[in-house]
C-alpha cells in the first residue's frame, strides 16, 4: 500500500460560483445579468431550457449546504460574490438585501469551521453594464474596482482569501471568439481588449486590496490548460504549442505574477495591428500589482500540431496552430475531454520553475457525467466510482508535485453540489452532492462525498 500524505493545514474542498448555485427568489433585488438576460431572450439554447434563475437555490439553502459540506470533509470552499446581486446595475446603490445574505453565508462558513475563498468575478457581468459594452467599455474597468472595493469593505472582516476573476480566458473564448456565450462575437480585435480590460480590472483590485491594509491574501483563478506539441523532435509543432500557450495561458498567468505581457503574444499582435488600446501608467499599474496567490483550475490537455488546415477568413488564435487527436488517449465521453492526470503535475511544476514558485492550490479540478441517476444503487446513493478513481489519481501528481518542491497549499474540486452549468444547465453532473431538481433540489452525497470525507480527515489516502 502506498500512503499519499498531504501538508499540514492543506486546503480540502470544492468550488461553486454564485450565479450557478443561489437562483433568484421574490424580494432579492437581484438585478439581471448576461446569462439572466440571455435565457429571458433564447431559452432554447440553454439544456433542458433550465436557466439561472433556478440554480440550486444556494440562496435559501445555504445553512443545509454547509452541514453538508461538513459532511464531506471541507475545511474550505470558494464561491463568488454576484456583481449583479450587490450592485444591481453595475454600480451605483448597494442592495441591501444582497449584503445581508453574504454576511449571513460566510458567518455560517466561518461557525463550521469552513474558511470563504471569494471570487469577484464568474462570467456575470451585470446587464446595464454589458449594454454599455461590458469588458470592451474602459468605464467597465473603473465599475469594476469600485465594486471590489465595496466588497472588501463590506466583507473583508468575514474574507481573508480573495479572488480578482475566475478563468478570465472564458470571457474572452466564449463571448468573443468562439460564440459560446453572450454576446456570441467571433472579433479578435474586441477579444484581445476584453482580455487586456480584465487584465487592468485585476491589478486594480489587487491594489484596492493591499492599500486597504486588510490582513488577507488576493490571487486569481487561471483555467491552465498546458499545450503538448504533437512531436516535442518538431520545431513547427514546438511552436505552434508555444503559441496556443501564449493565447490561452500565459496571457493572464504572466501579468498576474509576473507583471507583464508575453512578449511574443505582443510581437505577435502588434504584426496583425491587434494590440489594445491603452492608457499611460496602465502597463505600471500591472507591473506593480500582482498576486499573492495563485489559484489552478485544470480539467484536460491541449494538443497542439502545426497549422495544416486553411486559415479562417477572420482572425483567429487557430490560425497559429491546429489541434492535434492524440491516438489512444483516455476520454470522458460525456464532456469530450481528454482525461490525462499528469497535466495538473506539468502546470505545478511550469509554477515551480517559471512563475516563482508562488503559492497556488488547485482551485478546480473535476469529472462531469451525464445522466448519474444511472448510478444509484439499493441504498439511494450514487456510487461515483470513477469521480473518486479521477480525483485519486490527479491527487497523486499533486502529491509528487509537493514532494518535488511545488508550493501548493491545497486541492478544491469542482463542484460541492451539483450545479447550473451555464448553457450545459445541469447536463453534466459534477457534485460530491447530488440536486433533484424534481424534488425541490434536495441533496443526498454521493460515494465520492463521503469518500473525500475520509481523504480529509486523514490528510491524504493510501492504496
Amino acid at each position: 500500500m502506498s500512503m499519499y500524505t498531504f501538508p499540514e493545514n492543506f486546503w480540502w474542498g470544492s468550488a461553486a460560483s454564485g450565479p450557478q448555485t443561489e437562483g433568484r427568489v421574490a424580494g432579492d433585488g437581484k438585478g439581471d445579468n448576461i446569462f439572466d438576460y440571455w435565457y429571458e431572450k433564447e431559452p432554447e439554447k440553454f439544456f433542458n431550457q433550465v436557466g439561472p434563475g433556478k440554480a440550486s437555490q444556494v440562496y435559501t439553502k445555504y445553512k443545509e449546504d454547509i452541514q453538508l459540506m461538513k459532511q464531506t470533509g471541507h475545511n474550505s470552499f470558494r464561491t463568488s460574490i454576484q456583481w449583479s446581486r450587490l450592485l444591481p446595475n453595475g454600480t451605483g446603490e448597494v442592495n441591501s438585501e444582497a449584503v445581508k445574505f453574504y454576511r449571513n453565508y460566510f458567518a455560517e462558513l466561518l461557525a463550521n469551521d469552513i474558511e470563504p475563498f471569494i471570487n469577484l468575478y464568474h462570467f456575470d457581468m451585470p446587464m446595464p453594464l454589458q449594454t454599455a459594452g461590458g469588458w470592451l467599455n474602459r468605464e467597465t474597468v473603473a465599475a469594476y474596482e469600485v465594486y471590489a472595493k465595496t466588497c472588501f469593505e463590506l466583507f473583508g472582516d468575514q474574507v481573508k482569501k480573495w479572488f480578482t476573476h475566475n478563468e478570465p480566458i472564458v470571457p474572452v473564448e466564449a463571448g468573443y471568439l468562439y460564440q459560446l456565450h453572450y454576446p456570441e462575437e467571433a472579433n479578435m480585435t474586441h477579444a484581445v481588449q476584453v482580455g487586456y480590460h480584465e487584465a487592468l480590472a485585476s491589478a486594480l483590485a489587487i491594489k484596492a486590496y493591499h492599500e486597504s491594509k486588510q490582513e488577507g491574501q488576493i490571487g486569481i483563478i487561471l483555467n491552465l490548460t498546458p499545450s503538448y506539441p504533437r512531436d516535442e523532435n518538431n520545431p513547427a509543432d514546438v511552436k505552434a504549442a508555444k503559441i496556443a500557450d501564449a493565447f490561452f495561458n500565459r496571457s493572464f498567468l504572466d501579468p498576474a505574477v509576473k507583471g507583464k505581457f508575453p512578449q511574443d503574444l505582443v510581437d505577435l499582435l502588434k504584426e496583425k495591428g491587434m494590440l489594445p488600446e491603452m492608457q499611460e501608467n496602465d502597463l505600471q499599474l500591472i507591473r506593480e500589482n500582482t498576486v499573492d496567490l495563485l489559484g489552478i483550475n485544470y480539467y484536460q490537455p491541449r494538443r497542439i500540431k502545426e497549422k495544416e488546415t486553411p486559415k479562417a477568413e477572420n482572425p483567429m488564435p487557430e490560425d497559429y496552430f491546429d489541434v492535434y487527436e492524440m491516438p489512444g488517449r483516455k476520454m470522458n465521453p460525456y464532456r469530450g475531454w481528454e482525461i490525462y492526470e499528469k497535466g495538473i503535475y506539468d502546470i505545478l511544476m511550469n509554477v515551480r520553475d517559471n512563475y516563482g514558485n508562488i503559492p497556488c492550490f488547485i482551485s478546480e479540478n473535476g469529472m462531469g457525467v451525464e445522466d448519474e441517476g444511472r448510478f444509484i444503487q439499493a441504498d439511494g446513493m450514487i456510487h461515483d466510482d470513477y469521480r473518486i478513481d479521477f480525483v485519486s489519481e490527479h491527487l497523486k501528481f499533486v502529491h509528487q508535485a509537493i514532494q518535488e518542491g511545488a508550493n501548493c497549499l491545497g486541492y478544491h474540486m469542482w463542484t460541492c453540489m451539483d450545479n447550473w452549468s451555464w448553457t450545459n444547465a445541469y447536463k453534466n453532473r459534477y457534485g460530491f452532492i447530488s440536486v433533484n431538481l424534481a424534488e425541490d433540489g434536495k441533496r443526498i452525497i454521493k460515494k465520492s462525498g463521503y469518500w473525500f470525507k475520509q481523504v480529509a480527515d486523514q490528510n491524504g489516502f493510501e492504496e
